[in-house]
């Protein structure tokens, strides 16, 4: 493994949602890196467009992440053939329903959102494509746990560091037994686990293989999610992730509550 690109990964992952840009010094800091290392690879990093320096005196600059990742992020999202299938049938539901829709995948031992339509409502849930969650909160996250292969799933559970979001993110004994109940009916339902007073519900979307690739999660308040509201909502998702698995070569049948 080549250390040097090894390291300069390394400092693109020192910034995240809430931290949007850093110094040298703080870089150095933080990489453990003498800050001559640092700067070298923070060079060849601007050089490539992987960052933006914005220069503030002679002796001090900061730095922020460049265009360049973002166009790379598109290239990804535009590869990934469930985003591009599933979109326009996202853009539906979510007119009928008026409801936050999210499309969801496995990555590597994290749940990430792909694709997001919003609701037409004042009040938003603050989601976003890109965003990553423990596979063990939320509705999206949790199908896709449960249909995990039996070692991987197993792996994440002996791993799993249940840091709640909320006081009602589900615990380790507890989301063992979910997980068997969402693959017995089809679907899964979370309240309040990453967002409070948010209600999400999720089904599978599978592809040729008749493996699931993807969650179709629909989440909003709480108080949309109930009685003849929430009848429909799982109606009208579960007739969506039908289309789209079908759109993908799926030729089964995915449970009917």
């Amino acid at each position: 493994m080549n250390q040097s690109v090894v390291k300069a990964l390394n400092l693109l992952e020192l910034f995240s949602e809430d931290v949007h840009e850093l110094t040298l010094k703080e870089i150095a800091f933080r990489s453990n890196l003498p800050k001559p290392t640092a700067y070298r690879l923070l060079s060849s990093l601007e050089e490539m467009g992987f960052l933006y320096k914005l220069k503030d005196t002679e002796h001090d600059s900061r730095y922020r992440l460049g265009l360049k990742l973002l166009e790379l992020g598109q290239l990804v999202a535009d590869q990934l053939e469930v985003r591009r299938v599933a979109l326009p049938s996202m853009k539906k539901l979510a007119e009928e329903i008026n409801e936050a829709v999210h499309l969801v995948v496995v990555n590597h031992q994290q749940a990430t959102y792909i694709e997001k339509v919003e609701s037409n409502k004042a009040l938003r849930l603050y989601t976003r494509i890109g965003k990553s969650s423990p596979l063990y909160i939320g509705s999206g996250p949790k199908l896709l746990l449960a249909y995990l292969e039996e070692d991987q799933q197993q792996n994440i559970l002996r791993e799993m560091n249940t840091k709640s979001l909320t006081e009602k993110t589900i615990q380790k004994e507890k989301l063992m037994k979910e997980l068997t109940f969402i693959r017995e009916q089809g679907y899964a339902y979370s309240v309040g686990e990453q967002d409070t007073d948010t209600t999400g519900i999720s089904y599978p979307i599978f592809d040729h293989r008749n493996r699931v690739i993807a969650a179709l999660t629909v989440s909003g308040l709480s108080s949309y999610f109930t009685g003849e509201g929430l009848q429909k909502i799982k109606t009208e998702t579960l007739q969506t992730a039908m289309t789209i698995s079908e759109k993908l070569g799926y030729r089964g049948q995915l449970r009917r509550d």
